[in-house]
């Protein structure tokens, strides 16, 4: 009942999260990652207007996983004091104030005297009521593409004082993805994939979504597209007969506890070609559920799997 629960919980934060990116109160463009000085007080442009930072802050909650591990990845994790529930990388991050940023409490935001605040997304007006006590606040929301990821790095850079080490995890990271889509080549042009963040509700990332994009950069194509997404959300709700249908080349298992033996033992899944064959792969729901630097390691864990396809896939 417990992972049922969560699993659940895990599906609908995905879908929220990419709608609010969707609909644009949040979410970060490619407008969003240039500051106006080099020094402090420095100016840095979001999805809300210009914020300014006035000095170097010491003291950041960051209430997004997503985003601790951008801070960390940059140099700046000695000065965070504050993360969300699900802040769990680096294992530093375990060592920070845990905050409820989908049942936010303000007050209690205030309350560790933060000198900046970094949300993804802003259901309560925090923004606003943090700027009315002079807590400069950064919302950044889901990327929509590496652009975007790009942009929100630069960003937390300026606003911090590490513009330098921002642009050298950029420039990592374009060349890691560079080599790793040269290296499988065409390998994977036209095959289908299904991507199950859970169980359950079997929401699933189209080519719209962040994470469809990322798959996308090897030539992969997500069964999702078929599907209706009446809000254009990038993740379409499927059912199990759908998903049978379609019958995807490679299936990802990104949440749940899932395996190859138990989506095996669901009704009709046995009959999958991937299943049958094998080309079922587990991924870290984290990594694959975050658009911060890890994103290349998921790149690269889909590349393998890629790699280590088995026959008859791609096959009419």
């Amino acid at each position: 009942m417990v992972r049922t629960r969560l699993t659940a919980l895990f599906a609908v934060v995905i879908v929220f999260v990419s709608a609010c990116s969707g609909a644009g109160d949040g979410a970060t463009s490619t407008e969003a990652g240039q500051a106006t000085d080099t020094g402090f007080p420095v100016s840095v442009t979001t999805a809300t207007g210009s914020v300014t930072v006035a000095d170097r802050p010491s003291r950041i909650a960051a209430l997004s996983a997503t985003h601790v591990e951008m801070l960390y990845a940059i140099g700046a994790g000695d000065q965070l004091i504050a993360g969300d529930l699900f802040s769990n990388y680096p294992p530093e991050a375990a060592q920070l104030q845990q905050v409820d940023s989908f049942n936010l409490n303000v007050e209690a935001v205030v309350a560790l005297e933060p000198d900046l605040v970094v949300l993804s997304f802003d259901p309560v007006d925090a923004v606003a009521a943090l700027a009315a006590v002079g807590i400069p606040t950064l919302l950044l929301g889901t990327a929509g593409n590496l652009d975007d990821v790009y942009a929100q790095l630069g960003v937390l850079g300026a606003a911090t004082g590490h513009r330098d080490e921002a642009a050298a995890v950029v420039a990592g990271m374009a060349a890691d993805i560079d080599a790793i889509v040269a290296d499988v080549g065409d390998q994977a042009s036209g095959l289908s994939y299904y991507h199950e963040t859970d169980p359950i509700s079997f929401y699933t990332p189209s080519s719209l979504s962040f994470i469809g994009q990322i798959y996308g950069l090897l030539g992969l194509e997500s069964i999702a597209d078929a599907a209706p997404d009446e809000f254009e959300s990038g993740f379409p709700q499927l059912s199990p007969e759908f998903i049978i249908a379609a019958n995807p080349d490679l299936l990802f298992l990104a949440g749940g506890g899932e395996t190859l033996d138990t989506v095996a033992a669901r009704q009709g899944w046995d009959t999958l070609t991937a299943v049958e064959v094998g080309n079922v792969f587990v991924l870290d729901p984290d990594v694959a559920s975050r658009w911060g630097p890890r994103i290349v390691e998921l790149l690269d864990d889909v590349a393998a799997a890629v790699a280590g396809a088995k026959v008859p896939v791609g096959a009419p």
